[in-house]
């Protein structure tokens, strides 16, 4: 069967390679064997094969953090899914053509689903979920802002925030992408530099706003900090920069504001297994109402990994580049 391993850490296109390796055998008791659909390439991929994300294991390595697949056999005691049903995988090492895993790594999907959003339903969408229910208790008519709107976790939390009757304030690099997302929800979009807190507070009437959401860190963490009312949170979830979040000292100490971050790891981990089944049964409801979506540039057969990562390294792409192991989808 096909794998894709990295044999050594550096450009993504040019260490990750297409190999044959052994199938992966019968599921055991409470193991489950499934085929791989589909899987995305994301930015913590291309810093996995770059040897700068926080896991760097022993090489050669497999990389992939989610995937859509669907159920091969299962082992004895394995209740919860069956052959032919759709499931994600909370482990990583996805980027291959057939997996085998425990039994309570897998999460169902609803049959019908577009397989596309599938595969990039397990770390976007619980990721801006959480984001918005996690770190303040924000009610329906309150303001979230954020930066790198246009990101994946971006243009997803701007569509659930809708869903959930709060407002956002969009913050990017370039007034073009204000059109793209004020179609699919954004209230306010503004783009990020000196000033910004005026901006803001002029484009909100002065709306109290008490969660910040980050993930360009270094200075921009601070410029978020200034743009919410005493007391109010930023919460760093990455870093474009990256540069660790930097929150001047006045803020922290005259202002009360509070600077935390987020893994969407933690965040599951405070939960039990029929919490994050949950979670992911409203994602895929959503998506199979046309509620929640993400854009979706080319999909490349797993031979081509070269040329789907080299796209995927690349700026100002049109959506997510994806990966099929097993023929089209």
């Amino acid at each position: 069967m096909k794998r894709i391993q990295i044999s050594a850490y550096g450009t993504p296109a040019e260490v990750a390679a297409c190999v044959d390796v052994p199938d992966v055998g019968e599921p055991g008791p409470g193991e489950v064997v499934f085929d791989v659909l589909a899987f995305p390439i994301n930015p913590a991929d291309l810093w996995f094969c770059r040897g700068s994300y926080r896991l760097k294991p022993p090489l050669p390595a497999t990389p992939g953090a989610e995937c859509v697949g669907r159920v091969a056999a299962v082992g004895a005691g394995v209740g919860h899914v069956k052959p032919g049903d759709l499931v994600i995988n909370l482990q990583r090492e996805n980027w291959a053509a057939r997996r085998r895993v425990k039994g309570e790594d897998v999460i169902p999907l609803p049959a019908g689903i577009d397989l596309r959003q599938a595969a990039m339903v397990r770390i976007n969408p619980p990721t801006a979920m959480l984001l918005l229910t996690d770190i303040v208790p924000v009610q329906p008519g309150e303001w979230v802002i954020q930066n790198v709107a246009n990101s994946a976790v971006g243009k997803l939390l701007i569509r659930l925030a809708k869903t959930r009757g709060l407002k956002t304030v969009n913050v990017v690099r370039r007034e073009a992408l204000f059109p793209e997302l004020k179609a699919i929800g954004a209230d306010v979009c503004v783009v990020d530099g000196p000033e910004l807190d005026a901006r803001v507070k002029a484009a909100t009437g002065a709306a109290p706003i008490r969660l910040g959401i980050d993930a360009v860190a270094g200075e921009a963490t601070g410029r978020i900090a200034e743009c919410l009312a005493d007391g109010g949170t930023v919460c760093t979830y990455g870093s474009m920069t990256g540069e660790d979040p930097i929150v001047h000292r006045s803020a922290l100490i005259y202002r009360g504001i509070s600077l935390t971050g987020f893994m969407l790891g933690r965040g599951l981990a405070k939960r039990s297994a029929a919490e994050v089944r949950t979670i992911y049964a409203e994602l895929a409801a959503q998506i199979m109402s046309g509620a929640l979506s993400a854009p979706v540039e080319r999909v490349y057969p797993i031979e081509e990994i070269k040329a789907a990562l080299a796209r995927a390294d690349q700026g100002e792409r049109t959506g997510k580049i994806l990966v099929v192991p097993n023929g089209p989808i």
